[in-house]
């Protein structure tokens, strides 16, 4: 390969970022809840697997264990996975001593908090969380805390040192389930430990757009010895096709899987919860990165659950996104950590917070954040958010997982907003306990019959259509449901016709058919032109 040759990196170069060698999902970010799930998630796996690898490598066989806590290497990788958790518990001592305080502090609290002053209670404070912490009660004189999470950031508990990127080219859509598979490296693989804030990330990725000669993509990437010859196979002389952006005077949105939807209208785009597959040969057609214009104004985010944040996507992208928007968290509950504050210290500059019925408003277009219900578990969580989007002729609403828990609140909003040209709401209606996600956070053992009960449900039939009655939707679409199959290593669902979410959304389809509504489960890709119908006020 000549080294005055323009080479573009090949659409095909899967780059999974990893917290030591993890894959990074967003409760691996910050400092607490990494620490809670490096001790309550990772290390209970990685012994599990050590003990006993041959019921892993069963298990991960079995379409029922599907998304359980099993590591996907068979049974040949102990040793190395060992080493990983051993060098873990050296390197990442501090987290472990974070994790333990607290346990500490939520056990004191429990203690000593009745109600009274809560000021001589600081003195009892675990070392590791002094001055990262508020002590705090509810109305009900249930005591708790809240992180200092911008100062948990600056402290030593944070380590970007544990962030780096794993390259390889892929062929076919699975992948190891991220929540119990660490990533190993391999022959294949090309293993960077770079943090993720740092530009060289955004250089590299500019390379599949804007070629650069081999001898200055060297200047770019610290290739570790031994591997140039891996590293430059990643590169390709011939160029990607061109994006063909939407000039019309209404709406084009594109669909590409899961949550992800493109939105374009009067030259602004806007992209929604990104998680996009890359460009190889498969039998289900799809959008990829090559379907994206060259700059994104608005990246929206509903929630900050591990198939609506996908880094995978956003440090590619974020070369070529002006402005992502995140829903406004609760000030530093441990279960709900700032999306905000997280985001800006992996190198995304401009980060706008939402408040519920607050706007973003420009000429051509408003983004109201809408109230997102449910699907937490009953937890407090507040980094959560549907978002309106009105044009001076259209009206769009992307309600991602919520579930319609309280219709009233439609009510409220409907009276607000007036109807809807086009909804899209997610119906995954089983969800898993709380357990699944959220177990790590746990002080105490949760008991089965609360941990059943309290699931991360999408919105059933009775809840959908309520919303699509309420808003005498035009056109309803069915979105969230995580079966394009290029997500099953975030997402680990499989669905029959004979699954809930699939029965229930097909009685939505089937009542929007017989009221002459258009309506479709989405999946795959997909494409739609709202043309503009007789204009109204965006204000």
């Amino acid at each position: 390969m000549l080294n005055r040759e323009p080479l573009y990196l090949r659409q095909n170069i899967q780059v999974e970022p990893l917290v030591d060698h993890w894959y990074a999902w967003p409760y691996l970010v910050p400092p607490a809840t990494y620490a809670r799930n490096m001790c309550g998630r990772h290390f209970k796996i990685m012994d599990s697997y050590i003990a006993a690898p041959q019921v892993h490598a069963e298990a991960v066989k079995n379409p029922r264990m599907l998304g359980g806590p099993f590591i996907d290497y068979e049974d040949k990788r102990v040793d190395e996975i060992r080493s990983l958790r051993d060098r873990t518990k050296q390197e990442r001592s501090n987290l472990v001593e974070l994790s333990g305080a607290i346990d500490q502090l939520d056990a004191m609290l429990r203690a000593k908090a009745k109600g009274l002053w809560m000021h001589p209670l600081y003195n009892e404070i675990p070392d590791q969380l002094r001055g990262y912490v508020e002590l705090i009660y509810d109305l009900n004189n249930n005591p708790s805390f809240r992180l200092l999470e911008p100062l948990l950031y600056k402290s030593q508990y944070y380590h970007p040192q544990a962030q780096s990127l794993m390259l390889s080219r892929i062929r076919e859509d699975d992948r190891p389930f991220v929540l119990s598979t660490p990533r190993l490296e391999s022959p294949d693989s090309l293993h960077l430990k770079i943090p993720f804030a740092h530009p060289s990330i955004d250089e590299l990725f500019r390379l599949k757009f804007s070629p650069k000669p081999l001898s200055k993509i060297r200047d770019i990437i610290d290739v570790p010895a031994g591997s140039a010859e891996l590293f430059e196979s990643f590169f390709t002389p011939e160029a990607p096709r061109p994006y063909q952006p939407y000039t019309g005077k209404g709406i084009r949105w594109r669909y590409f899987g899961h949550a992800c939807i493109l939105v374009e209208t009067g030259g602004v785009s806007m992209l929604f919860d990104p998680v996009l597959s890359y460009t190889y040969e498969s039998k289900i057609s799809r959008y990829t990165y090559l379907d994206l214009p060259e700059m994104i104004d608005y990246v929206l985010i509903t929630h900050n659950h591990q198939d609506h944040v996908l880094f995978e996507t956003l440090l590619q992208l974020r070369h070529k996104i002006r402005h992502i928007v995140v829903p406004r968290g609760g000030g530093g509950p441990l279960q709900d950590p700032s999306l905000k504050l997280l985001l800006q210290n992996c190198g995304f500059p401009s980060i706008i917070e939402l408040q519920e019925l607050e706007t973003l408003q420009s000429d051509e277009m408003r983004i109201m954040g809408v109230p997102f219900m449910g699907e937490h578990c009953d937890l407090d969580i507040r980094t959560k958010m549907a978002y309106l989007v009105k044009t001076a002729r259209n009206s769009l609403l992307f309600a991602a997982d919520s579930c319609n828990i309280e219709p009233v609140v439609y009510k409220h909003i409907q009276r607000d907003v007036g109807n809807l040209d086009a909804l899209f709401l997610g119906m995954e209606c089983d969800g898993a306990p709380l357990s699944w996600l959220y177990g790590p956070l746990l002080s105490r053992p949760l008991e089965r019959d609360m941990d059943q009960s309290r699931r991360l449900y999408g919105s059933n039939f009775d809840q959908a259509v309520d919303i699509v009655k309420r808003f005498d939707c035009r056109e309803v679409y069915v979105y969230a449901m995580g079966q394009e199959p290029w997500l099953n290593y975030v997402m680990s669902l499989k669905y029959t016709q004979e699954s809930r979410p699939i029965v229930e959304s097909d009685k939505l389809l089937d009542y929007c058919k017989k009221h002459r509504i258009v309506a479709e489960r989405l999946f795959g890709e997909k494409e739609i032109l709202i043309e503009p119908v007789a204009a109204s006020s965006v204000a």
